[in-house]
């Protein structure tokens, strides 16, 4: 965690008080500066499950493998120190991880703002067994803290590459290890929105140059070898800069929402095109979807 203060005291209880009750919770405090540490030392004091870890920061994929190395189970469950778990989401991800063959459980998820409110549910992917096509296309996940993973899978592949951070493309950590975790092993889909996943200026994917140089860092690391999944690549980028168009519409970025119209018609005009349709059929629907703006996560 970096300088999480305002949300680490609910993130710590979203864990806590999962129906699952054995579990480890690790803690990295990944050189905070503003209260975050004491925050998750009183959290340990009170609950010896909890362990507190403190490095100089290092960056996302650092303070992760930290964790990992650390941690005592067969499962691997990340959690930013921002989002939010519902109750039963170990539960729930334990018990699609029966079948061996499968090396990641994810679930569906709500994204909720800094006061916990329910902007949407996004319950759009479907995909498992074989999700290799699927991940090629995006972040079938959608983030850091809804995956439940075989610890030997993410032990297999290396943890996280901590080398993004180093050659300037930090945001796409999760991305590499979901995709070659999926080259590997099979994904099972828990069809429920166990996740709370904070959106806020100060999400790392909330910077579209900084997202797209990290995916243009880790994709032809991928193509190569996957060339038959080029175009599937191809058409992706177009896809994650329409997600990233529509938050920068959400949170009044204009600057942000131009840059990523124009590189979206720079690349594919065609592509854009349609994409731009289909945005403006979501911003629609979540116009419509008014109910949602009184319900807390």
């Amino acid at each position: 965690m970096l300088d999480a203060a305002k949300t680490i005291d609910r993130t710590l209880a979203s864990a806590c008080g999962q129906s699952f009750k054995q579990i480890e919770i690790i803690v990295v405090d990944d050189g905070s500066c503003d209260g975050s540490l004491v925050i998750a030392q009183r959290h340990a004091q009170a609950d010896p499950r909890i362990r507190v870890l403190s490095q100089p920061n290092a960056g996302v994929a650092a303070a992760r493998n930290r964790g990992i190395a650390e941690a005592r189970g067969n499962f691997i469950a990340p959690l930013d120190a921002d989002d939010l778990w519902k109750p039963t989401k170990i539960e729930h991800q334990l018990a699609a991880m029966a079948d061996p063959a499968v090396g990641l459980t994810y679930c569906w998820y709500s994204i909720i703002d800094a006061d916990d409110r329910v902007r949407t549910d996004d319950c759009r992917s479907t995909a498992e067994g074989n999700v290799l096509e699927a991940m090629a296309m995006r972040n079938i996940v959608g983030h850091g803290s809804g995956a439940l993973i075989r610890a030997s899978a993410l032990r297999e592949i290396g943890g996280f590459d901590p080398s993004l951070r180093a050659r300037g493309g930090e945001g796409c950590e999760d991305y590499k290890v979901y995709f070659c975790i999926a080259e590997r092993h099979r994904f099972a889909l828990v069809r429920e929105c166990l996740v709370g996943y904070r959106e806020t200026q100060a999400n790392m994917s909330s910077d579209p140059r900084k997202a797209l140089r990290s995916r243009d860092i880790v994709v032809p690391e991928f193509t190569e070898r996957h060339p038959e999944l080029e175009g599937v690549f191809h058409a992706g980028r177009l896809r994650i800069m329409r997600f990233m168009l529509g938050r920068a519409i959400r949170m009044r970025k204009p600057g942000d929402a131009a840059f990523l119209l124009r590189e979206m018609l720079r690349s594919d005009a065609v592509l854009a095109v349609t994409n731009l349709g289909e945005l403006a059929k979501g911003l629609y629907r979540s116009i419509l979807r008014t109910d949602r703006a009184h319900r807390t996560f």
